[in-house]
């Protein structure tokens, strides 16, 4: 017990409290009859302390490692994802305090919007404040999705969010690791379970369809949280991005004219390859409407003045990874190319378009 504590970092102390609450019994004997920790007995250990520094109390990590279902490769699944959500929060604060110090830099009053935002910067705050404004249900990309649904009447939503994409005629079940975002749910949602994607806590086959919609470059892991998807629905729809096509960043202006940086957060995006093979699914181009209700990040593609508004930004992940200083350069460049008519004679080619191919890909297996 001395080495397991000293290896654990944790006192012979909490060991033996442990032991007496029966949450992690040493099950072995030396052969001088002293107990011992068997391999399993240690990765129970793990996931107990794991779960407890990253703040649960000892009545949900006894739930948590006591799941007959869960085992041990689950368990550092769900890990990751906790640990890369507070990764995410702790980037989102950063941003929050660097957007803070330059308006003090300024010799501008801080809002008291502001100064609360340092207090609640995780990263659903910074792109979840604004979803109910402007991260809407698309008409005519939900029907592409619920086309794709056939006739099954059983959904599950992983990565759910607030809700988009909901299909309302249908019985969804909800999956959304954030306690944020899952408070964002409006009244009369369809019920919403705590939990990653990489994880499910549903049987085999559970349901006649999985979705997830922009949601899949969030994941932990994302290949696995796919064949997860495989595992508990009979068919999988995933909305999702393009990160194999050559020349990508010149699809979309934004990304080509003003925001280089995008690239190494595309690098973090899964492969479209990659995806499509974990499931055996195939992938269907999903134009951007130039009207698009749903304020993702390419959705403003014809409506450029958009990008100048700070509570549209603050819906899109990619403006919270690559920094504040990189927007604001974008921001600034953008707004000088606008008033001086640049940007309208560079994408003279975009003001009849309906609809453009900027790498939205409907994924169906």
């Amino acid at each position: 017990m001395g080495r397991v504590a000293e290896l654990a970092d944790v006192s012979v102390r909490t060991l033996h409290h442990y032991d007496e609450i029966g949450l992690v019994r040493p099950s072995a004997r030396t052969a001088a009859g002293y107990r011992a920790y068997s391999v399993s007995d240690v990765e129970r250990l793990r996931e107990v302390l794991a779960y407890r520094r990253l703040g649960s109390g000892l009545r949900e990590v006894a739930a948590l490692v006591g799941d007959p279902s869960t085992d041990a490769v689950a368990h550092l699944r769900r890990l990751r994802g906790l640990l890369l959500e507070r990764r995410d929060r702790a980037e989102a604060m950063v941003a929050a305090i660097d957007r803070e110090l330059q308006v003090r830099a300024k010799g501008l009053t801080v809002t008291p919007e502001e100064q609360l935002e340092v207090l609640g910067a995780r990263l659903y705050d910074a792109i979840g404040g604004a979803y109910p404004a402007t991260r809407r249900t698309d008409p005519r990309i939900a029907a592409r999705i619920w086309d794709a649904f056939g006739d099954a009447q059983t959904v599950l939503n992983v990565g759910a969010g607030t809700g988009s994409y909901e299909p309302a005629d249908r019985d969804v079940t909800a999956v959304e690791p954030s306690a944020v975002m899952r408070e964002q749910r409006p009244a009369g949602s369809a019920p919403c379970v705590g939990a990653a994607a990489e994880s499910l806590p549903f049987e085999d086959r559970s349901f006649e369809v999985a979705m997830a919609v922009s949601t899949v470059h969030h994941w932990g892991d994302p290949i696995a949280g796919l064949r997860e998807m495989k595992r508990v629905a009979h068919r999988v729809v995933v909305l999702t991005f393009d990160t194999d096509e050559h020349g990508w960043q010149d699809r979309f202006w934004l990304t080509r004219d003003y925001l280089p940086e995008f690239a190494a957060v595309l690098a973090e995006f899964p492969s479209l390859a990659g995806m499509t093979d974990a499931i055996g699914a195939r992938a269907e181009p999903v134009p951007v409407p130039w009207d698009c209700a749903d304020g993702l990040f390419e959705a403003y593609w014809r409506r450029p003045e958009a990008y100048l508004e700070d509570h549209v930004r603050r819906a899109m992940s990619v403006w919270t990874r690559v920094g504040p200083d990189s927007e604001q350069r974008a921001v600034r460049n953008l707004r000088d190319d606008l008033d001086s008519g640049r940007w309208a004679t560079r994408n003279s080619d975009l003001a009849d378009l309906e609809a453009a191919d900027l790498g939205l890909r409907l994924l169906v297996a």
